[in-house]
């Protein structure tokens, strides 16, 4: 694998978390191990989790209208995003922990080295799951509910890179759920727009993803994991660029049937905020060099832009 890796600078850092973040450098010392399996220390999938809950409100109040609850359903889901981001990043170390120990890049984990145990792990996800509910029993029942349902997805997501080439499909349904919830807590029922926008995420996912798992290749054959940069292995570009066009055309879909009655500038934006977000992923594609791990991680925190320009565009639409 080629690209150089730094070695942790502060004790018990992670691999592959942000240098200089806060965790471990202004957290008091004894939570920074529990910050660092919800991956306070590494924000990007806080916000891969948290954009398409935005994509959800804000191409809902762009079809039927603003209203000043959908504020709360803005930050709610900021919140919530970052408390089961870290809940399930905490389950999905305690069922890795073995294979983890395996990994370059994850063995220094707080599991595998040793920094809390098992049992310490599933306490801290039950307390992030709890306030995680506590937001989500602020919205409406149908959101509720969907917010319940989305716990089955989050329970398989771990073991699915046993037993499938395609964990990333996985990943991207439960990912992608707060697009369904949100809009839902905005318009109190599910409707083809959330689905279609659900699906585009998915396909977001698991171009993404697939980038992002390009780091473990190597480490992932000799142990037997499963991921859909293995099975793409040479293809992965062309893979990729089905993906990128799925998504698009998906999200396009989604924004023709939320906003084609709500006036032409409405559509007009809405539209534009797509063709910007695959322009985003195209270039992406174009400086995409799946043997340079660096470049791969790179990339792969960069989508918390790509996924911040639809949102962008739709806030826009529902200002003008």
């Amino acid at each position: 694998m080629t690209g150089t890796r730094e070695m942790p600078e502060a004790a018990g850092q992670v691999a592959d978390a942000v240098r200089g973040n806060w965790v471990d450098h202004l957290a008091p010392e004894k939570a920074r191990p529990y910050l660092r399996l919800s991956r306070a220390d590494r924000p990007i999938g806080t916000w891969l989790l948290l954009l398409p809950c935005w994509w959800g409100v804000l191409l809902a109040a762009a079809s039927t209208g603003w209203r000043w609850f959908d504020l709360w359903i803005i930050a709610g889901s900021a919140l919530g995003a970052w408390l089961m981001r870290g809940a399930g990043c905490t389950w999905n170390d305690i069922t890795d922990r073995e294979f983890d120990a395996q990994v370059a890049r994850t063995r220094s984990r707080p599991i595998p080295s040793g920094q809390v145990t098992a049992r310490q792990a599933a306490i801290w996800m039950g307390a992030q799951a709890l306030l995680a509910f506590a937001i989500l029993l602020t919205f409406n029942r149908a959101a509720i509910a969907l917010g319940v349902a989305s716990l089955v997805l989050v329970a398989i997501y771990p073991f699915a890179k046993r037993f499938t080439w395609w964990p990333q499909v996985f990943l991207g349904l439960a990912f992608n759920w707060g697009a369904l919830l949100a809009w839902t807590a905005h318009t109190g029922a599910l409707a083809l727009p959330a689905v279609f926008l659900y699906l585009s995420g998915i396909a977001w996912t698991i171009f993404y993803d697939t980038i992002y798992a390009h780091q473990d290749k190597e480490d992932d054959a000799m142990i037997g994991v499963k991921s859909t940069a293995r099975l793409f292995g040479d293809d992965t570009h062309g893979w990729l660029r089905l993906f990128l066009m799925v998504s698009v055309m998906l999200m396009a879909a989604a924004v023709v049937m939320a906003l084609i009655g709500t006036g032409m500038l409405n559509l007009v934006l809405g539209l534009a905020g797509v063709a910007a977000f695959g322009w985003h992923m195209a270039w992406q594609l174009a400086v995409l060099d799946t043997e340079d791990s660096d470049t791969c991680l790179m990339l792969f925190r960069i989508n918390r832009n790509t996924g911040l320009i639809p949102a962008l565009f739709l806030a826009a639409a529902i200002v003008l």
